[in-house]
């Protein structure tokens, strides 16, 4: 029970928190109105038609694009802590190169060997091979990536008396979590403590600093609200939704936690095809919206 909760609190609320920097954010609304009532239409659309061809192409598509997304994040906060350094640079590319290997090669790992005791969504979402072949390779250059970027800063700390440590901490806790949640330990419930939780608190960390920095800057505005006022909101909102949402799936889809979401079991269970087809998409939207706007909503100009 305690890991379900923690998926609902971390895992799910952390899309919602995407809401506070786009559909409630007047401004960002306004600029980008457009946008944003068009990417929840083409997600739905596109998710129907998946769902309708094949099922698990639907979970299989959404798996990979989940995956892009949580890629993106580790690159993106890493880069957060690097703007200020030259780009360009053999450093900068190496900063590339090791957050790249730390995610990608737990995910090769997961995709070349079969056994694996959970999934990303469903079982079966990913396309699992028995290829040591490549596995074997692939780690060589893993190593090599890592024993090259441990070199480098080591260079240029000598050189010039200063590290990145907050950048080194993002890398280094990426490194940790995706390789002990997916190559070391082989049990859903690490993988989702060490990878949701690695994903979901920071995101949310980002949403609520980033729109207190932007609102911190109208004194006006911000005078007369109270931080603990606005952060519960933040937090309550977001798990209220994650709740909801959740409740939905187990009501109408996977019955499985009725401990937890007693409320939902009032809901028929749908089997058929032809309904799950509008289901499924309808309740995972929020996710997909959030995986395509999260491309859009952290551009400079937003």
């Amino acid at each position: 029970m305690s890991w379900v909760i923690l998926i609902l609190l971390i895992d799910v609320a952390h899309v919602y928190s995407t809401l506070f920097r786009t559909y409630w954010n007047k401004k960002n609304l306004a600029r980008h109105k457009t946008l944003y009532l068009a990417i929840p239409i083409l997600c739905y659309v596109i998710s129907v038609l998946l769902y309708t061809l094949n099922d698990m192409l639907f979970w299989r598509i959404l798996a990979y694009l989940a995956v892009f997304h949580f890629i993106r994040q580790q690159y993106g906060i890493m880069r957060l802590y690097t703007r200020n350094e030259p780009q360009g640079t053999f450093r900068s590319w190496l900063d590339n190169m090791i957050i790249y290997a730390a995610t990608l090669w737990p995910i090769i790992y997961w995709h070349c060997t079969p056994g694996r005791n959970f999934n990303w969504f469903v079982k079966g979402d990913f396309l699992i091979t028995d290829a040591a072949t490549i596995k074997h390779i692939s780690a060589y250059f893993y190593l090599l990536i890592m024993m090259s970027y441990v070199i480098n800063e080591g260079v240029c700390f000598l050189r010039f008396r200063t590290i990145n440590i907050p950048k080194n901490m993002v890398i280094a806790g990426t490194i940790l979590t995706w390789y002990f949640g997916i190559v070391y330990f082989n049990g859903d419930l690490t993988f989702t403590l060490l990878n949701v939780v690695s994903h979901g608190i920071p995101y949310m960390a980002l949403i609520w600093a980033f729109e207190r920095m932007k609102a911190g800057k109208d004194k006006n505005k911000t005078a007369a609200k109270s931080i603990v006022a606005q952060l519960l909101f933040f937090l309550t909102s977001i798990i209220v939704f994650a709740y909801l949402e959740e409740g939905m799936w187990d009501g109408l889809v996977w019955q499985e936690h009725p401990d937890i979401f007693g409320a939902f079991t009032i809901l028929p269970i749908v089997t058929n095809k032809e309904i799950l087809a509008f289901v499924i998409p309808l309740l995972s939207l929020p996710q997909t919206t959030h995986y395509v706007l999260d491309g859009f909503i952290w551009r400079k100009q937003q």
